[in-house]
């Protein structure tokens, strides 16, 4: 039986894309080679990159507007250094919103001074700051646009001056905005684009070349963009199932059609969790996300009977994080409104049995 999958990450991803990945594994293409065994020079394989790349930049309305589309590794976690290692000269602002924000934050301290403008420390990160001012002496500015550990999402964006980078690992393509308010957009693609091993950067190129650092070939995003995102051997396995990922979103309608779709799933699951007694919502209601929504039980001798509920009813994924406990829905793009159907229905049947 195919599980409901609403696992933070690596998550689900499209059942055809699975289906057409696992094919090109045996063979790719009718060449006579599996992907995984062909050249990354090949004109296979770069014709893959190549579409990759611009999907990313179509469907993100950033085609012909100076952007670069990189695939690069390390995941997020070497992006928070090389955000810095590129752009930061004498100091850049952080709005702190949660775990991965602090990562971020502590790695680029290595590399020059940070100012931590804001943050929802003081709540456990329930919540997104407001009314911060930024100066407009950075060399940018460092948002997380969703927060997967605790379940918050920023919905509305600083006006600013200063150059804007944003982590959006966990709800990019998710939901339509205005891309091209940002100068550096990264995300890890295990969420809502591939499997883990691969990470998007979207980077406008004039905001490159500007730190007075020599940066190492490996940390320098002008080598990926000249070397074509080819600089080293790509992890050419994810790279494909994000460029199936994001032929399979373009299909569908692109971004405003899944985005209709998330809101829906995400309306469905907090419309219980508000309704029903037994459950508490974790985030403030004007900051929850409709990627990740973290709740918990009224009463905790209910667990062992919900968790038991859940697990037989096929759900998948659904523990918290231990920063938060309780639990955790993650409902990436791939998620069908039904999986969140029957996890709405378990609550309410949880709620006849108290």
């Amino acid at each position: 039986m195919k599980k409901h999958n609403f696992s933070a990450g690596p998550c689900i991803l499209p059942q055809e894309v699975m289906k057409k990945a696992s094919e090109a594994v045996i063979e790719l293409n009718e060449i006579g080679l599996s992907l995984i065994e062909i050249s990354h020079r090949s004109k296979d394989f770069v014709d893959i990159m190549e579409q990759a790349r611009s999907l990313a930049l179509e469907l993100l309305g950033l085609e012909g507007k100076g952007y670069k589309a990189l695939y690069l590794q390390g995941g997020a976690s070497l992006e928070f250094l090389m955000v810095a290692y590129n752009l930061l000269e004498t100091k850049a602002g952080y709005v702190n919103t949660g775990t991965w924000s602090d990562k971020a934050i502590k790695e680029a301290r290595l590399v020059g001074e940070v100012l931590e403008i804001a943050s929802s420390k003081d709540k456990n990160f329930n919540y997104i700051p407001r009314g911060y001012m930024v100066p407009n002496d950075l060399d940018y500015l460092h948002l997380t646009s969703n927060n997967t550990i605790f379940g918050t999402q920023i919905k509305e964006f600083p006006k600013t001056n200063v150059p804007l980078v944003c982590d959006m690992s966990s709800d990019i393509f998710s939901r339509q905005m205005d891309f091209s308010q940002f100068d550096l957009i990264y995300a890890g693609a295990q969420k809502n684009m591939g499997p883990a091993g691969t990470t998007l950067v979207v980077v406008k190129e004039e905001i490159l070349g500007q730190v007075s650092r020599k940066v190492p070939s490996m940390l320098n995003y002008q080598v990926h963009i000249n070397k074509d995102s080819m600089f080293n051997t790509p992890a050419v396995f994810p790279v494909y199932v994000c460029m199936l990922t994001l032929q399979w979103l373009k299909d569908m309608g692109g971004i405003p059609a899944i985005e209709e779709i998330n809101e829906k799933k995400a309306k469905l699951l907090y419309s219980e969790i508000d309704l029903n007694p037994l459950f508490n919502g974790f985030a403030k209601t004007e900051d929850r996300s409709n990627m990740n929504a973290t709740f918990t039980l009224e009463d905790e001798t209910l667990k062992d009977t919900f968790d038991a509920m859940w697990k037989e009813s096929g759900i998948n994924g659904l523990n918290g994080h231990r920063s938060v406990g309780g639990y955790r829905a993650s409902m990436y793009n791939a998620l069908p409104l039904e999986s969140v159907g029957v996890l709405v229905d378990i609550m309410s049947d949880l709620e006849r049995k108290a």
